[in-house]
């Protein structure tokens, strides 16, 4: 049962997907499935290479952004950014619970200059609380 949660019309983001969470996302017009997981972080759960796989098989794109336990920098932004701009269409992020991925997002979209009430209520609507995050969220939107 896949567990997909909006954050935007774009972007959606979910806890860890299994393999036949793939085809449930192509089934929901879903052009890119982004990893946020470390490889080895559950090694019960499915790897990238795994997920990978599914995504070509299913003509998704795929790509890794993985967020370990040392937290997001720039790069991680950076590279969301590169995605969300060459996108072909929704987006699907993934980590464990989908905080991580949630956090990138909204990082990106705060940088990005997208209103940051938006952003805490789009994650809200989705189950994800922002509090501890908006500091920063405020910052890298004051940063344009």
């Amino acid at each position: 049962m896949s567990d997909f949660r909006p954050l935007s019309a774009q972007f959606s983001v979910a806890p860890q997907i299994g393999i036949g969470d793939v085809a449930e996302a192509k089934a929901q017009g879903f052009a890119m499935i982004v990893n946020n997981r470390p490889d080895g972080e559950e090694p019960a759960a499915p790897q990238g290479e795994q997920i990978s796989t599914a995504c070509a098989a299913e003509g998704l794109a795929y790509a890794a952004i993985p967020i370990g336990h040392a937290g997001f920098s720039h790069a991680q932004i950076d590279a969301l950014d590169t995605l969300l701009g060459g996108a072909t269409g929704p987006i699907l992020a993934y980590c464990r619970s989908g905080t991580r991925s949630t956090h990138l997002w909204a990082l990106a979209s705060a940088r990005a200059g997208d209103d940051v009430d938006a952003i805490v209520d789009a994650a809200a609507q989705a189950g994800y609380d922002l509090s501890g995050l908006r500091p920063m969220l405020d910052a890298l939107a004051g940063e344009k």
